[in-house]
């Protein structure tokens, strides 16, 4: 009886041996598969997928210079200028060394008249890239996903590392320069001077993002001289006014730098992220309907800062992205390398920290952006 019972009692406890393990090994993190997937059910259930707005939504979505903008494009095309507003026409027609008037002078002396053969070259290639410009002016959620194609990325493969430096007054606090160096990829904003604040800012430069007012002011200068990090170093802008057009089809000719210019869905993606944080921060701060926001953030003038577009550019192009000098303080300098005091009212500095946060913390819960896209993680260095 003894004999018969001892194998049936090592096998009961070899089983229960055996399920005792399995179970220790699973609650100590050694569960493989199967706790995987409950730590993903876990997760599922801690992050629900965000609820986002819909009248915000439509409301972001609207543009406000959408009109103006069309009538710009449709008035620069047939040569009116007489029709922009003054201060665009002053714009257009001072755009470096070529005047649109019979004062226009070209670089050797020689007067240019809007039908010279040496300006109607230079005319024509401006309105082939303002009319391809308009023909993509539209709305493309999944155009992150094609930002390393559209932005000309080496081999078109994302860089590893990427650090995006800002230009608040705090960085003078900070020595982050070592750190900034070290990323694979730089970028920059507005010709920031770096010289003598390299402890602050670092030195490396691998792309300088700026607004086209900056290459405006650039193209007074002989060869369009606009690179202050370097004669090899990109630029890449974004077009503040369509006449900056006739900047960029000048200075393209002899800018030794490559001279890039953002892709318009791009650029309606940024602004409608822009606007859906800028209205849910009035709202939710003065309890006033949507309808007074425009009078709040100067309505159709209303613009996201260099700053966050180009934030935005490194998600596409970057496997990691660090932000450095993006906040402010009351003790510190609006700009690190200038005198400025106050902030552009075209700008809403406030909510494109609450996107940058978003970004950090829940990355999902950006609005305007295709499913498809996968977020890098980023971290904002203060």
């Amino acid at each position: 009886m003894k004999k018969s019972v001892r194998p049936i009692f090592s096998v009961v406890f070899l089983l229960a041996a055996a399920a005792t393990l399995c179970f220790r090994i699973m609650v100590s993190g050694g569960g493989g598969g199967l706790e995987l997937v409950y730590r993903s059910n876990v997760l599922a259930e801690q992050k629900p997928a965000p609820v986002f707005n819909d009248t915000l939504l439509r409301f972001a979505a609207v543009d406000l210079a959408e009109v103006s903008l069309r009538q710009d494009v449709e008035h620069l095309v047939d040569g009116n200028f007489r029709e922009l507003t003054s201060g665009r026409r002053r714009s257009f027609l001072w755009s470096g060394r070529y005047r649109i008037d019979i004062r226009a002078r070209s670089a050797r002396g020689v007067p240019v008249q809007l039908r010279s053969p040496e300006f109607y070259r230079l005319w024509l290639d401006f309105r082939r890239y303002l009319q391809t410009w308009w023909r993509n002016h539209r709305f493309q959620p999944d155009v992150m996903s094609d930002l390393v194609n559209i932005a000309n990325v080496d081999r078109g493969l994302k860089y590893k590392t990427c650090a995006v430096v800002g230009n608040s007054g705090i960085l003078l606090k900070t020595d982050f320069g070592s750190v900034i160096d070290s990323h694979e990829f730089v970028i920059r904003l507005n010709n920031a001077r770096i010289r003598g604040f390299e402890t602050n800012v670092g030195s490396k430069t691998s792309l300088s993002f700026v607004n086209s007012n900056i290459l405006h002011l650039c193209a007074r200068r002989e060869s369009c001289f606009c690179h202050p990090y370097g004669e090899k170093v990109a630029i890449m802008m974004y077009m503040c006014q369509m006449v900056h057009f006739l900047d960029y089809v000048v200075c393209n000719t002899s800018h030794k730098a490559p001279l890039l210019v953002t892709d318009p869905r791009f650029d309606i993606l940024c602004a409608r992220i822009m606007k859906y944080y800028s209205a849910s921060r009035f709202v939710k701060q003065t309890g006033k309907p949507l309808e007074e926001w425009a009078g709040s953030h100067d309505g159709s003038s209303f613009h996201y800062s260099s700053g966050m577009q180009a934030v935005m550019l490194a998600l596409g192009i970057c496997e990691k992205v660090s932000i450095f000098g993006f906040g402010k303080s009351d003790s510190a300098k609006h700009h690190y390398h200038t005198n400025q005091k106050g902030e552009l009212h075209l700008h809403d500095y406030e909510a494109e920290y609450d996107l940058y946060r978003d970004l950090v913390e829940r990355p999902e819960a950006v609005p305007f952006i295709s499913d498809k896209f996968k977020f890098p993680p980023v971290v904002i260095h203060r």
